[in-house]
């Protein structure tokens, strides 16, 4: 038997170098990674000339896998390298901003307020004329008293403070940074960020006060705020 033809599936297990995993696989561990596979690839078409015909379609379909598998990790590599680079130019951007100037002065955040139009609406306004809509403003307010279009994320709660424990909690609503963005709401009054939810349908009766719970978590500070408002009731 040629001397050549003498490489096993283990021979190439073993011989083949292997990219470390134990850390994320970015950068040189991508690289490692897709040289890995470039010599798994060499080694299955070595096994694939040394043995015969029944074997053969099942190392094609490696192949192909392993083939894929490095057209991801390429993929991987090429936005890793893309990520690092616009890193730098934010990196060279604030290295040009005076000493005296920290991400937090860019502005101040003091405190949160809670609309005062935040209840139940009837907003699909059919004949029953039922409130199916839960709406709050929330409007953020810097250290000059007025409103800016703070970047974050919010959490809203609704609550009955006069149920017991454990059912006081009526609802409660996560509105992430990117979805957040878009609630900007503007009329010729005020400014503030506009969210809408479907009332719970364990909100039996509207004929009693009811408590909202509002937390802004400022992703520039990354300063939590919070403040809460009583629902009264209203007629429709």
């Amino acid at each position: 038997m040629n001397v050549e033809c003498r490489m096993s599936n283990a021979d190439c297990r073993n011989r083949t170098p292997r990219a470390e995993y134990g850390g994320p696989m970015v950068g040189g561990g991508l690289r490692r990674s897709t040289s890995w596979l470039l010599s798994s690839v060499f080694c299955i078409l070595s096994v694939l000339g040394c043995q015969g015909d029944d074997n053969e379609a099942l190392l094609t379909v490696q192949i192909e896998q392993l083939t894929q598998e490095k057209a991801q990790l390429q993929e991987q590599v090429d936005q890793s390298e893309s990520e690092n680079e616009k890193l730098k130019e934010q990196v060279q951007v604030l290295s040009g901003l005076p000493e005296d100037v920290k991400l937090e002065h860019l502005y101040s955040l003091r405190k949160i307020n809670i609309g005062r139009y935040t209840g139940f609406y009837d907003k699909d306004k059919d004949e029953d004329g039922t409130r199916e809509k839960l709406i709050v403003y929330v409007q953020p307010v810097d250290e000059d008293g007025d409103a800016i279009k703070a970047t974050g994320a919010v959490n809203v709660q609704l609550w009955d403070l006069d149920r017991a424990d454990g059912e006081a909690l009526l609802g409660e609503w996560h509105v992430k940074s990117g979805e957040l963005k878009e609630m900007w709401f503007k009329t010729l009054l005020s400014v503030n960020y506009r969210l809408m939810f479907g009332a719970p349908e364990i909100v039996e009766s509207l004929d009693e006060q009811l408590t909202v719970k509002v937390t802004f978590t400022d992703y520039l500070s990354g300063k939590i705020f919070k403040e809460q408002k009583i629902i009264k009731p209203r007629p429709k």
